[in-house]
């Protein structure tokens, strides 16, 4: 029994975006939200995988408040090789940065105290005094969660008493959301969200991974907030999962340390080999379209897919249409022999937010798992801590 072609697999989709006017996404490389190209006054210079919590912060804002800005896209150096481009415009190769009627701006608190004075703030502006103790809150619970995450422990009593500490700080951070009756940080969404956004959302996913902690599920503020910013289409198209930030994170932070408890192995186990539907990383409803979205962008990459796959190409591509054509249809089809580190090598490389949404990815990652089963129960190359450079863009021009 054969699977479905790629010309057969390709009717099976009619999945586009709107990426210059429609909602938030990661492949734009102009928004203008109706506006003309001549209102543009701003270039944002963020990373190609949008893996830097710095410039989602950016990114965050600027589609909040619909200011009309052009993308271009930054190798970090974790993942490959910084732009002799960009380092003639920024020659300390920082991210983000911005170009605001022509000036270059970095530092992203500076960025948006910029942003804020040419177009106005999103309710409270960084220089607010309501704004300011929030965003003193925020780097407390970052250098909290970097103790805890990025130093190894010498005994469980020092362990415990980073994670001692992180609480302690979250208790803060749960009295703050509670002291007002919305589920922001203020009376309604702001500059404090847009603060807090890129590192609580690494926090929930690399404690869940390599400590065993819930941060979304045992503080029931922050799961209200989070809940609150998934309603907004902004926060979605900027959202990562659980797979993409465990795994990014290590390389750029310098380390993530695991515990070793009994829940945090099966913490590890979902997030790396599934079931990938339930995790704390998102929820809100999944989308109707989410299977058609994940085949739109596997078809329109899949030499590049194919090109970079370790695996004999004609074997890869056989089963990656397997997995496809189980995603699309719900029926089984067994892929070639020795084809499951393929599969799964594609598996533990789908990136969110740049490669699709996050539950088009779940979507795609089940089918994967679920065909490279069939296979055997070899697992992929594993994923460096060191550097990513399997994911240096240079291998994907065309993404």
């Amino acid at each position: 029994m054969s699977p479905l072609s790629w010309t057969e697999l390709e009717a099976l989709t009619d999945f586009q975006i709107d990426t210059v006017n429609g909602a938030t996404n990661s492949q734009a490389r102009l928004r203008l939200f109706g506006h003309t190209e001549a209102d543009v006054r701003v270039t944002l210079y963020r990373d190609n995988h949008a893996w830097c919590p710095y410039c989602q912060k950016i990114w965050l804002w600027l589609e909040e408040k619909q200011i009309p800005y052009r993308i271009e896209k930054v190798t970090m150096f974790c993942y490959g090789e910084k732009e002799r481009w960009y380092k003639r415009i920024v020659p300390s190769g920082m991210l983000p940065a911005i170009a605001l009627d022509g000036k270059i701006i970095t530092e992203s608190d500076d960025i948006l105290i910029a942003l804020e004075k040419s177009f106005g703030s999103l309710t409270h502006g960084m220089l607010d005094a309501q704004v300011i103790p929030i965003r003193r809150l925020e780097r407390t619970l970052f250098r909290a969660w970097c103790e805890w995450l990025c130093r190894p422990y010498s005994s469980p009593m020092q362990e415990q008493r980073y994670h001692q500490q992180f609480i302690e700080v979250m208790q803060k951070v749960e009295a703050v959301l509670g002291s007002t009756p919305s589920p922001y940080f203020l009376e309604d969404f702001g500059t404090a969200d847009v603060i807090f956004t890129p590192y609580v959302e690494r926090m929930n996913a690399s404690l869940y991974y390599y400590k065993g902690y819930s941060m979304r599920e045992v503080n029931p503020k922050m799961s209200a907030w989070f809940d609150a910013m998934e309603s907004r289409s902004t926060y979605r198209g900027t959202q990562s999962d659980f797979h993409t930030h465990v795994h990014d994170l290590p390389p750029q932070m310098g380390g993530c340390y695991e515990n070793g408890e009994p829940q945090m192995l099966i913490n590890k186990e979902r997030v790396d080999h599934g079931s990938w539907f339930g995790l704390p990383d998102v929820t809100y409803p999944e989308p109707a379209n989410s299977r058609q979205e994940a085949l739109q962008r596997v078809i329109k990459h899949r030499a590049n897919i194919i090109k970079v796959n370790p695996a004999d190409h004609q074997l890869f591509d056989e089963a990656l249409r397997c997995a496809l054509t189980n995603m699309m249809t719900d029926e089984v089809y067994p892929p070639p022999p020795d084809s499951d580190m393929a599969l799964r090598y594609l598996r533990d490389r789908i990136n969110v937010p740049r490669d699709m949404s996050i539950y088009a990815a779940k979507r795609l990652r089940t089918s994967l798992e679920k065909t490279a089963s069939l296979a055997g129960d070899r697992q992929s190359l594993p994923i460096s801590v060191r550097d990513r450079r399997d994911q240096d863009p240079t291998k994907f021009a065309s993404l």
